[in-house]
């Protein structure tokens, strides 16, 4: 069993939300655009890191949805998952996208929770709900040190 810090990116316009169809272990599914923590990275930079990387959009966080920890399974991985939000600009589809990522595509809620069966992990539906909720912690909230 280990831990993994992830990030990840709840980003809206016009009432949809960017998502990445990826094919982790042979299985498609959507996410949002996510990703593991670097070393000598901060949370803010690997998330902008990872929404270029499998988006080609430039993402600019603007707080937090929550921080969020999933075990897979009993004694198996456990996931803990600092999600962001924030807006998007300066697409570079040229970029290419990670060789992970299938395609993006933008979602409405419902279109989201109609495939709730595809997406990654209970962590991408969770997010969303608490983001359409209206949670939002400042960015100040994580404080990071050395």
């Amino acid at each position: 069993m280990s831990v993994r810090t992830t990030v990840a990116a709840v980003i809206e316009r016009d009432d949809r939300f960017l998502l990445v169809e990826e094919r982790p272990g042979g299985r498609q599914v959507l996410n949002q655009p996510a990703g593991h923590l670097e070393v000598a990275e901060s949370f803010q930079q690997a998330v902008i890191r990872e929404v270029r990387e499998e988006t080609a959009w430039r993402f600019s966080p603007q707080g937090l949805v929550g921080i969020y920890r999933w075990q897979v399974s009993p004694g198996g991985d456990t996931y803990v998952r600092f999600c962001f939000f924030g807006t998007v600009d300066d697409h570079r589809p040229e970029m290419g996208l990670d060789p992970d990522i299938l395609r993006t595509c933008w979602m409405s809620p419902a279109e989201i929770r109609a495939a709730a069966e595809r997406l990654r992990s209970p962590l991408v539906l969770r997010a969303l709900e608490d983001y359409l909720a209206g949670i939002r912690h400042p960015l100040g909230l994580i404080v990071e040190m050395g």
